[in-house]
């Protein structure tokens, strides 16, 4: 017989058990699987929202209790086996059948495959699971091993659960427990496909898929055939009874490449694999699989030594940012919610997204969606900023959680390269790990010999880095910039942004600058008083110091604010400058520096963080700053020797061709230096420097003037002071406003010149968006933007603050604004 998925229930029950249980709490609460035990209560009415004002600190007492799920299911098979598979279970759990124990599970991160076969009832089956809290069984693990140190309180580092639900710098402490991913009954005989290996590699403009098959067997005298097919290639082998095993191969010739998007499209092949007895179908896998090479570059050059992508032999400039956990409670990111994100971040001009390793292994919605949209993927195992003990029962799960990951995402044509883990190399040099330590162990053992031999066993054409930061060898600073990848947090927490400046690493896998969530979801999310210090605001800031930080970050550059208007608008034009000025001086030094990955994309819940993208997937001013300087066109003005050039790069699969023009401007718009360029011509995957005349470049009064060099359809400026020390003008401007079905369109013509103009549409329908932000108009110049929302606005409210703001006005200048409508 084939083998046969069977549907359990999604309705189950819940059960709570322990010292601190609320009063009147019901004995049995509707469960739904997936999901985590929160999900249930929030349903249930029986926990308030943790997302919502400090909540998150009443619901404290969920983690701490031990739950049990109860469903019961009818059964009428005789099959010869029947296995109970869960996806995900989280994290420490007994499951028993009809009275009968199953077998425990201690870790988050495995499929866990039961044989139920001799518990199993004709008719009603009742099955249960009960988890233990992750706080209890953290502290008796704790009692097992010497301490280790962790930058985050809780056990994180002792379980094989999710670090960040112990709580993060940007996230809540909020401590699931639950049946966090699918759960089926699956009946067979024979024999079924355990694993399912396929290799893809390029050579010569052949694709190789080389195919390693593991089959569980129940009788190994049956002969048992594998047969594989992808783009009408198709290959047959015989199952070595002995082994289980079976080895294919099939070549494609000239197939479509797969590339990241930009350079190329994105094809991909369905590729099948069948496990047949006598020519009887007995289990089946499938997959999509795309043809491209991915390598690392870590070649030793006059710098140092490389860091670079290379797809399909073009090094690639890694436009990247971090991806952490969507939702805090992970069953609510939905297979469209994963599209959704990946699709904001394609749309940034992003190429990557690393997996942060303080989260999870995505599901496999999330790759998908990556495949499809040309997203490379760096996965990082699941380390993050602390010590792992070595001994005890930790290897054996840590081995076992990577080899089903390893196997499970080794398939996508988006995975580019697997990474040990987040920091812990560099927290052994810096963090003072060194005393208390000792002899202990501390994970290097993982990220320098079992981590690197899983991969090369199981995932061999596929790279493999030892950290994030690391420089390649531990004779060298895991941080060393002209080593390695590297992250620069030393500018965010002790500088200003203008020390981004200061080196040129070969890869940075981590920087950022903080600013709070869209005005929509702060105020969603706080309904007490809105200001920078009140205590609503406060608890959703988990960065030490955050706030003074963001404070102390526009010093030299912005004003302070005065109003909590002023300062939501002030920070976050902020953040996008400094993350601008650091990915413009990372890309004009193509190809030293090859990559710059921001933190972070996305958030868990609405906080004021790193974030690009908020928690309700509304986008912040960092955003469209991104999508401006990831493009693959870039044209920035930076400083060179003792002067300035405007450098243009080009990560385009074509040369960039076209005429400079150069000119310095009074803020009035008058013409005070010109320069044209006849044509520059920029090879594809270069970047070009051109040197801006001494007329140009040196400014006759650097308080109310700028250069503006423009390439084609791209622009650049260049200001000689910071706004505390320019003399912006009045912001005087028309608006003109055309309603259309979706919305309308807000045309804006400006009369002086308008720094950094903003449109938040959400201070006016939570779900409405501007399709642009950040915009510079000098006087006469003119721009529409779209605004899509079901309401109906009012024409007044659309154009001043906290709506409508640029940079001139945070000096408290008064704003001229003749509007009409049409």
């Amino acid at each position: 017989m084939p083998l046969t998925s069977h549907a359990l229930p999604t309705e189950w029950v819940l059960r709570g058990t322990g010292p601190s249980l609320p009063p009147g709490l019901p004995d049995s609460i509707p469960a739904e699987v997936p999901g985590v035990v929160h999900m249930d209560l929030l349903a249930a009415g029986l926990l308030p929202d943790p997302f919502l004002d400090s909540n998150e600190i009443a619901q404290d007492w969920v983690g701490r209790q031990d739950w049990t799920y109860r469903t019961t299911f009818d059964w009428a098979g005789h099959d010869p086996r029947v296995d109970l598979v869960f996806e995900g279970l989280d994290t420490f759990a007994t499951v028993t059948l009809n009275g009968h124990s199953l077998g425990e599970t201690r870790n988050m991160n495995r499929i866990y495959r039961l044989d139920i076969t001799p518990h199993l009832r004709e008719g009603a089956n009742r099955l249960e699971v009960a988890f233990r809290s992750a706080w209890a069984e953290g502290k008796d693990l704790a009692k097992q091993v010497a301490p280790r140190p962790a930058n985050y309180p809780g056990p994180a580092n002792l379980t094989r659960k999710m670090a960040c639900n112990f709580g993060w710098d940007w996230g809540p402490t909020v401590v699931t427990a639950g049946i966090w991913k699918p759960v089926r009954l699956e009946s067979w005989s024979v024999a079924r496909l355990s694993e399912v290996r396929p290799t893809v590699s390029l050579a010569g403009g052949q694709g190789t898929v080389e195919i390693d098959v593991v089959v569980e067997l129940l009788d190994p005298d049956v002969p048992l055939t594998v047969e594989a097919g992808v783009a009408g290639v198709t290959a047959r082998a015989v199952v070595d009874p002995a082994t289980g095993r079976a080895r294919l191969v099939l070549l494609v010739a000239d197939p479509q490449l797969w590339w990241p998007h930009g350079l190329g499209d994105q094809p991909l092949y369905g590729l099948s694999v069948r496990l047949t007895s006598s020519q009887v179908q007995l289990d089946q896998w499938t997959r999509r699989v795309g043809f491209r090479s991915i390598r690392l570059d870590t070649s030793p050059d006059v710098h140092g030594s490389a860091f670079a992508l290379v797809v399909n032999e073009v090094p690639v400039w890694v436009r990247g940012a971090n991806w952490i956990p969507d939702d805090i409670f992970l069953p609510r990111v939905s297979p469209e919610r994963y599209r959704t994100r990946v699709a904001q971040a394609k749309a940034a001009n992003i190429n990557l997204l690393r997996v942060w390793g303080g989260g999870i292994y995505e599901t496999d919605a999330f790759y998908d969606a990556c495949d499809e949209a040309g997203i490379l993927v760096w996965q990082d195992f699941l380390f993050a900023c602390a010590a792992y003990p070595e001994e005890g029962e930790l290897p054996a799960e840590i081995e076992a959680e990577a080899r089903d990951n390893i196997v499970r995402l080794m398939p996508h044509a988006s995975l580019a390269i697997w990474n040990g883990n987040n920091e812990n190399i560099w927290g052994w040099f810096d963090w003072g790990w060194r005393e208390p330590l000792g002899d202990l162990s501390w994970g290097l053992g993982y990220y320098l010999d079992l981590l690197p031999r899983l991969v090369a066993e199981l995932d061999p054409a596929r790279a493999y880095w030892a950290g994030s930061p690391y420089s390649g060898s531990m004779d060298i600073h895991p941080n060393d910039p002209d080593h390695g990848c590297t992250h620069v947090w030393d500018v965010w927490n002790e500088k200003g942004y203008e020390h981004y400046g200061d080196s040129v690493p070969r890869l940075v896998s981590e920087f950022g600058w903080q600013a709070p969530p869209t005005w929509a979801t702060l105020s969603a999310s706080v309904r007490g008083p809105l200001s920078p210090d009140s205590s609503g605001v406060l608890h959703h800031q988990k960065a030490t110091n955050g706030n003074d930080k963001l404070l102390r970050g526009l010093d030299g550059h912005l004003p302070r604010p005065s109003s909590m208007d002023d300062w939501h608008f002030v920070t976050q034009l902020n953040q996008a400058r400094a993350i601008a000025l650091a990915v413009e001086h990372w890309r004009s030094h193509r190809p030293r520096c090859m990559g710059a990955i921001v933190w972070q994309l996305n958030d868990c819940w609405p906080v004021t963080s790193w974030s690009a993208i908020d928690s309700r997937g509304q986008r912040k001013p960092l955003w469209y700053a991104l999508r401006r300087i990831f493009a693959p066109h870039l044209l920035t003005i930076q400083p060179r020797g003792d002067g300035l050039a405007a450098v243009a790069i080009n990560d385009a699969p074509m040369f960039w061709r076209v005429p400079v023009h150069l000119r310095r401007l009074s803020f009035d718009g008058t013409v005070l230096a010109e320069h044209r360029h006849w044509r520059l011509c920029v090879d594809r995957f270069t970047a070009e420097e051109l040197p801006i005349p001494p007329e140009i470049a040196t400014p006759g009064d650097s308080a109310r003037e700028l250069i503006v060099a423009t390439m084609g359809d791209c622009t650049a400026t260049h200001y000689f002071a910071e706004d505390v020390h320019l003399a912006l003008p009045p912001p005087d401007f028309s608006v003109t406003l055309h309603r259309h079905q979706a919305g309308c369109l807000v045309e804006i013509e400006a009369r002086t010149l308008l720094k950094d103009l903003c449109f938040f549409a959400d201070r006016l329908d939570p779900e409405a968006e501007a399709d642009e932000m950040l915009i510079t108009l000098l006087p006469g110049e003119r721009r529409t933007i779209d605004v899509r929302s079901d309401r109906q606005f009012d024409l007044i409210a659309l154009t001043g603050p906290p709506v409508l703001r640029c940079a001139n006005d945070l000096f408290g200048l008064e704003t001229r604004r003749p509007i009409s409508e049409s």
